[in-house]
């Protein structure tokens, strides 16, 4: 064979391969989609204080593992002690104030009865006047003084009902149902509550990520103080979109950590974003922002996916750690020797870079 036809071989073999090589990309990248672009995600809880006051004491260290509920640091409570000290002296004096008006009230019923008792009197001596002025027993004058009499006997007993319905009302119900002592109640209730909430406790289980609070730093009512990393991980992969047109969730996976080389995980799709922020619309009063280009080539858009392990891991990656993820959309049994090669190759290529 002649020099000539020896590179003519070389070269159709090259041709060939290359035809081979493009159309298996081609059909992996639709049915065995595998990206680099993957990461560990972590939820970060903030935990933010519910008072503002300084700190006198943090019971944890950074990067230090925490258990839900547990205390992450305390706020001065001498203040909050000082406030459910003041709503008990309340409760009691709003007990005091309901035992004076019962007493009051008792006291106008017993002076309603009395005026009661004067009115009946003073109309039977009307009664009597009223015979006598007729036989011309008694004056005029007498007889008008009667009716005064009698008339200020009513208005007496006018006046105690009145002050009966007033001090009622000012008492409400009676028992644990009464208005005065609800509010304290709550106010005692609200206090004892901005108490326990001196103690910041953890909202979930997770790692104490960059620590800088200390003894003496004020707080502030709202604003985050402690960053907790989750134990939980949600691996996030981003695929281009026309690779994603035969996966669907409950799809298997494999994952392929940069930080543990040689070794995949076996995974499972959860679900697929709705959409990216280049595709959100804003109700901002503008007209539309169309965008002009003259490439005819364009950046392809990527779509985002999110993996669960199957098997929990022991020791878990910090939040950002980077991934490769490969797909196996279906259930095709042609394609699992060869997500399998490429999962693996990739694993083993990790100990290079």
């Amino acid at each position: 064979m002649t020099p000539d036809q020896t590179f003519a071989r070389w070269v159709k073999l090259a041709i060939a391969a290359f035809l081979l090589l493009f159309i298996y990309f081609l059909v992996a990248d639709s049915f065995m989609p595998m990206t680099p672009e993957a990461r560990v995600m972590r939820p970060v809880t903030r935990i933010a204080p519910e008072l503002s006051g300084p700190v006198s004491e943090v019971l944890v260290s950074d990067h230090q593992h925490v258990a839900k509920g547990d205390v992450l640091f305390r706020i001065d409570p001498a203040p909050f002690r000082l406030a459910v000290e003041q709503a008990q002296l309340n409760r009691e004096q709003a007990e005091l104030e309901n035992a004076q008006l019962e007493a009051e009230l008792t006291s106008a019923q017993a002076e309603l009865a009395s005026a009661e008792a004067t009115a009946a009197e003073r109309q039977g001596e009307l009664h009597r006047a009223e015979t006598l002025v007729v036989q011309q027993s008694v004056s005029r004058q007498q007889y008008e003084q009667q009716v005064a009499a009698e008339r200020t006997a009513q208005a007496g007993v006018a006046a105690a009902r009145a002050k009966i319905v007033s001090l009622e009302v000012q008492l409400g119900d009676a028992g644990e149902t009464n208005l005065r002592l609800r509010q304290a109640d709550n106010a005692l209730s609200q206090a004892q509550l901005d108490l326990a909430h001196t103690q910041v406790r953890a909202a979930q289980a997770g790692r104490v990520a960059n620590l800088q609070l200390g003894v003496g730093d004020f707080v502030q009512a709202g604003q985050p103080a402690v960053a907790v990393v989750a134990d939980g991980i949600d691996i996030i992969a981003d695929f281009r979109e026309k690779s994603l047109r035969h996966v669907a969730p409950s799809d298997a996976a494999q994952v392929v950590f940069d930080a543990w080389p040689g070794q995949v995980f076996d995974a499972q799709v959860l679900a697929m974003e709705a959409g990216v922020l280049e595709g959100q619309l804003a109700a901002n009063g503008q007209l539309a922002d169309i965008s002009t280009t003259d490439r005819w080539v364009r950046d392809a858009q990527r779509m985002r996916v999110h993996l669960a392990l199957t098997q929990p891991i022991v020791n878990l990656l910090p939040s950002g750690a980077r991934a490769t993820v490969q797909l196996q959309p279906g259930d095709t049994a042609l394609a699992k020797p060869f997500v399998w090669l490429q999962a693996h190759l990739i694993s083993w290529l990790h100990y290079v870079y």
